[in-house]
């Protein structure tokens, strides 16, 4: 029974802030120290990552079919997007092959998480004074969604958060960063579950999560995710994505005061 609520709230946390702007890892980490959830096994996280990337599937299918067509039939607008999307993966690759132990390192870290979540506070602040845009991503402004993306491998700092605020100052039409911002992720999910899967063949499965609750919670989180994904985009159409900043500052100083 408490591996079920466990798995649960783990799901749910993930669902809802691999999307919006307030860090999914961020929110794992307070999970695990505020909350007493025991940290999720190598499959369990794995198989979240999953759930969120099916959401995005999900969600942008339209647009997914009409790339895996566009590049059958030869397409160059598709193979361009595609392109795109595999520039904006670099910086996150290259940071996280140098650094990998000292970004792990911080995941133990909780006031540091903390810390992280109040600078994306900041951050997501600034887009208050930011206009909307109506430019179309270029290989350049692809490329710095890519850096603020990067910098979200820290635990705390919010990969939508980041990826969408450098979309704003780019004057990225804000439709297009969202669809853009999560379907860049993709290569990253899916190489990350790819790594976790073979290095799990090398370790003791003895704490792992049982399958049915590893798929109870894949599923989870794929539909909390589909419509986290949904209330964001909703939100980027308003004004009012920076007070998602001010929950990040609230929750990074009740991290600071309380772990």
């Amino acid at each position: 029974m408490q591996n079920f609520i466990d798995v649960t709230i783990l799901s749910v946390l993930q669902g809802v802030a691999e999307f919006l702007p307030i860090s999914s890892s961020g929110h794992l980490v307070i999970g695990q120290h505020l909350l007493g959830v025991n940290a999720p096994g190598m499959r369990l996280d794995t198989f979240l990552h999953l759930g969120t990337l099916l959401a995005i599937f999900v969600y942008y299918r339209k647009v997914v079919f009409s790339l895996l067509s566009g590049m059958f039939r030869r397409d160059l607008s598709s193979w361009k997007y595609i392109a795109k999307i595999l520039i904006s993966s670099v910086p996150a690759i290259v940071i996280y092959v140098f650094f990998k132990e000292k970004i792990e390192g911080l995941f133990e870290n909780a006031k540091m998480t903390g810390a992280l979540l109040m600078f994306t506070a900041a951050v997501l602040c600034i887009t208050k004074y930011l206009p909307q845009g109506k430019k179309d991503i270029s290989f350049k402004r692809a490329f710095y969604m890519g850096v603020a993306q990067a910098i979200a491998l820290l635990p705390g700092v919010s990969r939508s958060g980041m990826t969408l605020t450098s979309s704003r100052m780019t004057h990225i039409e804000p439709e297009k960063a969202a669809e853009f911002s999560f379907l860049m992720s993709a290569p990253l999910i899916a190489g990350a579950a790819v790594l976790q899967t073979v290095k799990s063949f090398s370790e003791s499965q003895a704490n792992e999560i049982s399958w049915s609750l590893t798929i109870y919670g894949l599923i989870v989180a794929a539909i909390i995710g589909y419509f986290s994904l949904a209330v964001l985009v909703k939100t980027l159409k308003s004004s009012k994505f920076w007070l998602f900043g001010v929950y990040c500052f609230v929750a990074g100083l009740l991290t600071l005061c309380f772990c």
